[in-house]
């Protein structure tokens, strides 16, 4: 499940995962994290995995490579929070497409990550 973080406010979004991902949940998410880039530009995107966070299905992975090519240049700073050792890989393995920051902070660091995302 994806759900938007109630910390979440003007091109800062914080985005919590439990579980395993599913289309259906980027068919609820995708909307409405797509009107936010079109209202603001750039995000600042806060990806908080919580710890059951299992992954992605073969069609969610599929979405979340999509969003994450069409918007590349559009994520001005993504704060990784909690994220298994191997999301962190994969997040490393592609930043060369991303143009904005990338910081991986641990669950118990996860305001000192909302801070970074503000500042």
């Amino acid at each position: 499940m994806i759900e938007f973080m109630k910390e979440s406010s003007a091109g800062i979004v914080g985005l919590h995962v439990t579980g395993m991902l599913h289309e259906s949940d980027y068919a609820e998410f995708l909307p409405k994290l797509e009107e936010l880039f079109r209202e603001h530009g750039t995000l600042r995107v806060l990806f908080y995995a919580d710890s059951d966070f299992r992954g992605w299905d073969m069609s969610a992975a599929w979405q979340d490579a999509s969003l994450g090519f069409r918007h590349a240049a559009d994520f001005e700073r993504l704060a990784l929070v909690g994220a298994p050792d191997w999301v962190v890989w994969c997040v490393r393995l592609s930043a060369f497409l991303f143009k904005g920051e990338v910081r991986v902070f641990s669950a118990e660091e996860l305001q000192d990550a909302w801070h970074w995302l503000r500042g």
